[in-house]
């Protein structure tokens, strides 16, 4: 199963436990949908249908990834799939 990057979980998390500890019977229909979202995402991210058993999962691949983890780049350095260098002119 592919797993999301470790950040990505972390900043998930994160904000679905700042969600939840907040939540304190205020009703707020906003914040309740943004956590019944984030539940369901990590439940996606991690294999799981239970959002208990999905933050015990992603922060048991936190833990694994041992150390900061930098953030996954939007794009690998280099020249993309569609160009290539020769001799110092790109190639389409």
């Amino acid at each position: 199963m592919l797993m999301p990057h470790p950040a990505t979980l972390r900043k998930l998390v994160g904000e679905y436990e700042a969600l939840v500890a907040r939540q304190d019977g205020s009703g707020a229909a906003k914040a309740d949908q943004r956590a019944q979202d984030l539940a369901y995402t990590l439940c996606v991210s991690t294999g799981t249908r239970d959002v208990n058993l999905a933050l015990k999962k992603a922060r048991s691949h936190i833990a694994a990834a041992r150390g900061p983890v930098a953030p996954t780049p939007l794009r690998p350095p280099g020249p993309g799939p569609a160009e290539s260098h020769e001799a110092g002119e790109a190639v389409a």
